[in-house]
């Protein structure tokens, strides 16, 4: 519609087109849309969730000699799933911000159950 000349609708006209890779909205949903907003909230959701994940960590490990909390993957599974079964995920996440240590891509329950996750 935007490319129609006979098109009478002013919002599509007054709308960009495409955005570019440089653009600092390039890849981001219009500002003050309810997308924004349920990004905003989702971002805010997980957060929440990685907080509380760290504070079961705190709580269920044990302090280690260089001053780190430390738990098995195990343990923190039996414990955490009961709050959330994404425990993995959130696991993935807390690493991606430096929040926790573990070594391996993914974790599998079972097969990597003696993993041990370190809280920094």
């Amino acid at each position: 519609q935007r490319k129609n000349p006979f098109s009478s609708d002013d919002r599509l006209a007054s709308k960009p087109a495409h955005t570019h890779r440089g653009d600092p909205t390039y890849g981001r949903p219009p500002e003050g849309s309810r997308t924004e907003q349920r990004g905003k909230d989702a971002h805010s959701h997980v957060g929440k969730e990685v907080e509380e994940l760290c504070l079961i960590i705190r709580s269920t490990g044990e302090v280690g000699e260089d001053g780190h909390v430390s738990v098995t993957f195990g343990q923190l599974f039996e414990t955490y799933v009961t709050i959330s079964n994404k425990v993995v995920g959130i696991l993935l996440r807390a690493r991606k911000h430096g929040l926790v240590h573990f070594e391996g891509e993914m974790l599998w329950q079972g097969k990597d159950d003696d993993v041990v996750i370190t809280l920094l």
